[in-house]
């Protein structure tokens, strides 16, 4: 897919009918749209051959699940307040910047959540799926890796899986590990471990099966949330990397994921 994309985009300028924009709710990111499609042409989504997002990272993530699947690449330029997964806004020599952008291909996570109700929710993931506690008691949580017992209890505030795209972002905050883009491992994290205390996560494969049991989950409530989807009163989740679905990510070449990955771990 990657292939594809480069035969498609770094080896000659695209035409003006191939780039669609689309844009957050904010004022500065609507009126950048505008802008750029007075320059370069307004065009719908369904016949675009690249997405150029206006917005922060949150829009970037619901974008590229909007166009997952799809083998159109997205192309963010920075318009919010975070930008991590953006690069810098700018209406000169689009087609050019495109033209010489790296691309890097996403597997999501894909959540399957069972509520008290026995109701099941599936959800999938770019960054992470946490699970989280809903009241000031902390969750008990028992964590299997590919149908064996790892942890039980765990008690925290919560826990989540991340993949090596959503490494530097909550599971960051929580301090979880960085993940190389390319590399085939996900981050399983704690939030505010209080017993085992010592227990700061683990680094699984990508082909892991992890199943989260919420222990006392009427007297611990637990809410699982897969990036924009939230799920209340939890009782079981299983996650695991959904390697059949992608998202395409394009970055310029001076700010490539795995230059803004290995910057992030020199930070202080």
């Amino acid at each position: 897919m990657v292939e594809n994309c480069q035969k498609a985009i770094g080896n000659h300028p695209l035409s003006k009918k191939t780039v669609a924009f689309v844009a957050s709710n904010s004022p500065d990111a609507i009126a950048a749209k505008k802008s750029l499609e007075k320059l370069y042409g307004e065009n719908s989504p369904a016949e675009a051959e690249v997405i150029v997002a206006l917005g922060g990272d949150g829009f970037m993530l619901a974008t590229l699940h909007r166009f997952m699947n799809s083998n159109i690449p997205v192309y963010g330029m920075n318009k919010g307040t975070i930008g991590f997964l953006m690069n810098e806004y700018s209406e000169d020599e689009l087609y050019e910047r495109l033209a010489n952008t790296s691309p890097s291909t996403i597997s999501p996570l894909e959540m399957l959540a069972e509520d008290m109700s026995g109701s099941i929710h599936r959800a999938k993931a770019i960054n992470e799926v946490s699970l989280l506690r809903q009241s000031y008691q902390a969750a008990s949580l028992g964590i299997s890796i590919d149908g064996r017992t790892r942890l039980d209890p765990l008690i925290c505030d919560g826990v989540m899986v991340a993949t090596p795209a959503g490494s530097t972002a909550y599971n960051l905050s929580a301090q979880g590990p960085i993940l190389p883009l390319e590399a085939p491992l996900l981050a399983l994290t704690p939030v505010s471990p209080f017993r085992p205390r010592r227990w700061r996560g683990a680094l699984l494969p990508n082909t892991s099966k992890v199943e989260i049991t919420i222990n006392e989950a009427a007297k611990r409530p637990v809410n699982a949330v897969a990036d924009h989807t939230e799920i209340k009163s939890v009782r079981k989740v299983t996650i695991e990397q959904d390697l059949e679905s992608k998202s395409i990510i394009l970055f310029d070449p001076d700010h490539s994921w795995d230059e803004r990955i290995l910057r992030e771990q020199f930070l202080y």
